[in-house]
């Protein structure tokens, strides 16, 4: 697992580490992020044989709140309109707002028939809101490269984000912001997916939802981008824009970031190969991991 210390915007020094680690997000019976577990709230087994674990970090805790490390794809097609847009760009500010201290990173890009980068990982808002401010719809075109969108934001955060902050493991995230039916994209999902469980990136979404044109059934359609498992598999969540009023919804994620664990254990080396890695809550809580596998390299 590699470690980075960071230096300053631009230079940052690489250590690494052998420990395996996995990020996990814990709920409630009814679904509620739950906050202020210890490390002894938690059992890891490997192949099915249990693990002391070696670090555990929450992002919050009494010693103050654990860095994040963010990158904003935002879907900028012809399904997204001007007002929607608009509010995306305050919703986002406000989120910054919140999280935004010297110590968390973020990023944003845009797609639709290709994928921008707007800014590069920095912790000072006032560059983030230039770069939303550069948010525009794109009106012609008819791919939707959001696949290529997460790829790209994990390839950032795998090359450009600093892993380790003071001393401190930030988490690592990608919040896409789409309608959920991508084209045209030359990465397939299978492939998002394992750099994301690689790099320790969970990816977030909020889907603006379409429905049945029948008209007799109210739930929204499953959207491509939700059947590809990139948010179940990568430990993050997924949340419906039903009334394109965003920031409710970034409250929602905001919880539910705030609520995930970070826990690693130093692997028995006897043997090269994939492992198999259960997380259980000693509590009874719902655990999602970022990843179930990791692959020891002799």
């Amino acid at each position: 697992m590699g470690q980075v210390l960071a230096q300053d915007d631009e230079k940052v020094v690489r250590v690494d580490t052998k420990l395996a680690g996995f990020e996990v997000l814990v709920e409630d019976q009814n679904g509620k992020p739950v906050h202020g577990l210890k490390q002894q709230d938690f059992r890891i087994f490997e192949d099915g044989k249990p693990r002391s674990i070696d670090f555990f970090q929450p992002v919050l805790s009494p010693g103050g709140e654990r860095p994040l490390v963010i990158v904003f794809a935002v879907d900028v097609s012809g399904s997204m309109t001007p007002p929607e847009i608009e509010k995306l760009r305050s919703a986002i500010s406000g989120f910054i707002d919140r999280f935004g201290n010297h110590e968390s990173y973020f990023s944003v890009v845009s797609f639709a028939m290709e994928v921008k980068r707007l800014q590069s990982f920095t912790n000072r808002p006032e560059q983030l809101r230039r770069a939303l401010a550069n948010l525009d719809r794109e009106q012609s075109g008819r791919s939707t490269h959001a696949f290529d969108a997460v790829d790209d934001a994990i390839r950032l955060i795998e090359r450009s984000a600093p892993k380790n902050v003071r001393g401190r493991s930030p988490k690592n995230a990608v919040i896409v912001i789409t309608d959920g039916f991508p084209v045209g994209d030359t990465v397939a999902p299978r492939t998002v997916i394992e750099r994301a469980n690689r790099t320790g990136t969970s990816v977030y979404s909020i889907i603006l939802p379409s429905y049945s044109p029948t008209g007799r059934d109210t739930r929204p359609l499953m959207t491509i981008f939700e059947a590809s498992g990139i948010v179940d598999r990568t430990g993050g969540s997924s949340l419906y824009a039903i009334d394109n009023n965003f920031e409710p919804l970034f409250n929602s994620l905001a919880s539910e970031i705030t609520s995930s664990y970070a826990i690693a254990f130093y692997p028995d080396e006897l043997a090269a190969g994939k492992r198999n890695v259960r997380i259980e809550s000693v509590k009874g809580y719902r655990i999602k991991q970022n990843r179930s596998t990791y692959e020891l390299n002799k």
